[in-house]
């Protein structure tokens, strides 16, 4: 993987916007082969348009139409390679000749500007042609020119973000020739530009297209662009430019809709069948001049009419909350007007929904299937896992948490898709191992990493990476940035990313200790969506317990013996204070008492010889929960899912994943969900119906279902546990995780004469600590890549606890007696 670094020399900045780009300057120099960047050769420089931004607040909601940008060039015979790169600050769409460049969307990645701008580089050998070529782009808004919404009636993103501004584009285009002589065309005031039909964009509410302004051919050699303005420099951020190196965000489905139906008054609803994060694309037939209104939501009413309520932008929904301009209910919305040419298809760009139902208005016809499809939208992580059982409950469950999580991925890891898009480090903290049990999130995370680098302060706790100007919620936010470090260390063996931020590392454990002297922590959000209170007494304390614990370890990478034994300390310190007031003393008043206990075996803080005791106190306290389930919040649910079935047994979890009893997961896929709600409770109005924190059970399935689970003293799965639970109730499972090594395999199965058979894949070079269920009546019998083994050659075979090193393997174990 290959990590960019800021560079030495004063930093470029980049913007682009949505569409096509052209450079002007060119500079011709011999091939050298090093990597191709924008610190060497031509200077691109940062290009927009000569539109102001408003002075006031209000006249944001104005249109502000797109800049199209556009370069001509010449290219001559024998093309070795070319290479595009390009960013911007906002968003861009690009193209080489009328042909889009790439399939990355919404691109960039948002960061913090002034720190950090991602480009990305393209090979476009293909889509120049001999002679004249044309370079275009469109730029779109992003989170760098947000509109002023107040959200919750106070946070304004034109306030909170530490970079904004105009956006602008930043481009280098590279052309090898065979015969050893390269060009390079840059952005520079020789591009031209004009505005186009896109006349707002929102990242949050949506567009506005006006069809009647389409620049037919704008983005090809022999457009006519006389009548085009010359674009200006503008100084972009201060970020250093780093070339991206984390998967990109693009259009990885299509949708098809279940049912389109009619309302009064030209209203059709579109029924997605689906909840996702993402945009659409529709054929268009109607009369020039006429608007289409798209309206967009994850629910709808009894009587059919669309409820957009759980996903409007920051709770804006009554006139004045939102500020000046703002419109009274801030819900999803796209325009579009109708031009001369019809049928058309519209696909929106610089902006991205939540829903599963489409509103449409303004169409005379009710539209076909055939017209619709749903483009889901996401950081396009690979996924090599599997999970999938016999129970089809839990197959709905899981596939509900693949989507959920994947449509809070867009560059960021958000909580929600829609209210807020914010990378909050709480659900980092609840749900990463769950990420990456389920997908490839090693590059993605450490963008995340970098994220919370560049997004903290010195004196206090961020919640969110990027920073947007929230700063209540306190340690179990903000320590994601060490936890996933450890989390990246933990699954991947990557201790690169140890040693390069571990003086950084060490500088905010200063910072904690400054801000919490004594170590107990007394401020900051605490199980949040708990049933019941906790606490942050007992979850943020927790939390600083296990970034103790995380230092030691990283400590001891570094070889640094000094710091290892002042963690060790501090960790023995903050285990006492925890035990001492949550444990040795009684626990008394209102308090969530599934967290308490869950929490408290999680993170170890329990002796050894009350372990019995806590295990009861567990127990009672899921028996008296509602329906005997869960009403853990954020955290606690990670906890009780993970203590429950390490001192308990995984069949008392299995019976409450596998109920549609509130509260619980099973609920969810019986009331209809197709995403993780925010909040045990159903909502209609103010919770997310595409949340992420409550998908820590897929965690569960890997974990206890699958048995694979790593060893914390050989990272990365050179050695691990392989443990999977048989409950009552289920019959088969198939699981697959893969590590640095190759893929784990660890599938079974009941079959009809009662035996139980495994089929197991351990990765060469690495080594599976085997637990079976297996009792003295019990016979097991086993073969490696289809050859029988003797079961005398595998010491502890007969006790169902042995080891395996790389290969295939059936094992079956007899029916009991």
């Amino acid at each position: 993987m290959s990590i960019g670094k800021p560079s030495k020399s004063k930093p470029y900045q980049i913007i682009i916007g949505f569409m096509i780009v052209c450079f002007g300057a060119c500079q011709n120099r011999v091939q050298e082969d090093q990597e191709i960047n924008f610190f060497s050769g031509a200077k691109a420089e940062w290009i927009t348009d000569r539109q102001e931004l408003p002075q006031y607040d209000s006249l944001f909601y104005l249109n502000q139409p797109a800049a199209h940008f556009r370069k001509t060039f010449s290219v001559g015979k024998q093309i070795a390679q070319a290479k595009l790169l390009i960013t911007a600050a906002g968003y861009y769409l690009a193209s080489i000749n009328g042909n889009l460049v790439g399939k990355n969307v919404l691109d960039p990645a948002w960061t913090d500007y002034d720190k950090r701008v991602y480009y990305t580089e393209y090979d476009v050998t293909n889509l120049l042609t001999e002679g004249e070529n044309c370079l275009g782009a469109i730029l779109g808004n992003g989170f760098y020119n947000p509109l002023p919404l107040r959200k919750w009636g106070r946070r304004n993103l034109r306030e909170d973000l530490a970079s904004l501004g105009k956006p602008t584009l930043l481009v280098k285009l590279v052309i090898d020739y065979q015969h050893g002589i390269s060009e390079e065309i840059v952005s520079d005031p020789t591009w031209k530009y004009a505005p186009g039909p896109i006349m707002k964009n929102s990242v949050y509410i949506g567009v506005d297209y006006d069809a009647r302004r389409e620049l037919i051919g704008w983005n090809k050699p022999a457009f006519d662009d006389s009548t085009w303005e010359t674009a200006i420099i503008q100084e972009g951020p201060e970020g250093n430019l780093e070339k991206s190196f984390f998967p990109p965000v693009q259009i990885t489905e299509e949708i098809m809709p279940i049912e389109i139906y009619a309302l009064p008054e030209e209203i059709f609803i579109v029924d997605m069948g689906v909840n996702f994060t993402g945009t659409y694309k529709i054929k268009i037939n109607g009369n020039r001049d006429d608007t289409i209104t798209f309206r967009f939501g994850e629910r709808i009413y009894e009587d059919g009419t669309l409820n957009p309520m759980t996903s409007v932008i920051g709770q804006i929904k009554r006139k004045g909350v939102g500020g000046p301009g703002a419109p009274e209910v801030a819900w999803q919305t796209d325009n579009y007007v109708i031009g001369s040419s019809t049928p058309a298809w519209f696909q929106p760009a610089f902006t991205y929904h939540t829903y599963r139902y489409m509103e449409i208005s303004g169409l005379e016809n009710q539209p076909k299937i055939s017209d619709i499809r749903g483009l889901f939208l996401h950081s396009n992580v690979s996924k090599p896992n599997h999970f999938s059982c016999s129970s089809e409950l839990l197959n709905d469950i899981q596939q509900a948490t693949e989507r959920t999580f994947l449509a809070n991925l867009v560059s960021v890891q958000s909580d929600c898709p829609a209210r807020e898009k914010f990378g909050y480090g709480g659900d980092i903290n609840a749900t990463s191992e769950s990420y990456i049990y389920n997908f490839d999130m090693q590059a993605i995370y450490h963008k995340t990493v970098y994220d919370w680098l560049d997004a903290m302060k010195d004196t206090c706790f961020v919640d969110t990476a990027p920073f947007a100007g929230i700063q209540y919620c306190g340690i179990s936010w903000e320590s994601a940035y060490l936890i996933t470090q450890y989390y990246l260390y933990l699954y991947y063996n990557d201790t690169r990313i140890v040693e390069e931020l571990y003086e950084q590392n060490k500088q905010w454990m200063d910072k904690v200790a400054r801000i919490h002297p004594d170590g107990m922590i007394d401020q900051g959000l605490s199980d949040h969506e708990s049933l019941q209170p906790v606490p942050v007494e007992l979850t943020g304390t927790s939390h600083y317990l296990q970034c103790a614990r995380i230092m030691v370890r990283f400590a001891r990478v570094m070889d640094d013996p000094i710091h290892e034994e002042k963690y060790q300390r501090l960790a023995d310190h903050l285990r006492s204070l925890i035990k001492t007031k949550f444990w040795d003393q009684s626990v008394t008043g209102d308090i969530n008492r599934q967290t308490l206990f869950a929490t408290l075996l999680y993170h170890d803080i329990i002796p050894a010889e009350a372990i019995a005791a806590a295990k009861d106190s567990l127990l009672q306290a899921v028996s008296n929960g509602p329906s005997g389930h869960f009403n853990t919040g954020i955290f606690g649910t990670k906890y009780i899912l993970e203590a429950l079935s390490k001192y308990v047994s995984p069949q008392a979890v299995f019976n409450i994943v596998n109920s549609t009893a509130y509260p619980g997961w099973g609920y969810m896929i019986d009331r209809g969900a197709t995403t993780i709600w925010e909040t045990w409770k159903e909502s209609d109005n103010v919770y997310s119906n595409c949340h992420p924190m409550f998908g820590t059970v897929t965690e569960w399935y890997y974990r206890w279902l699958g048995g694979i689970r790593p060893d914390p003293e050989f990272p990365g799965f050179e050695e691990f546990i392989l443990e999977p639970t048989i409950p009552e109730g289920l019959n088969a499972v198939n699981c697959t995780y893969h590590t640095p090594w190759g893929p784990i395999v660890s599938n079974w199965i009941k079959e009809s004469s009662g035996d139980c058979s495994y089929e197991i894949t351990v990765p060469n070079g690495s080594t599976a600590k085997v637990h079976l269920p297996l009792t003295a009546s019990q016979k097991i019998t086993i073969s490696k890549n289809k050859n029988e083994i003797t079961p005398t050659e595998i010491e502890g075979l007969e006790n169902g606890q042995f080891e395996l090193g790389g290969g295939d393997y059936i094992i079956t174990v007899s029916a009991a007696k």
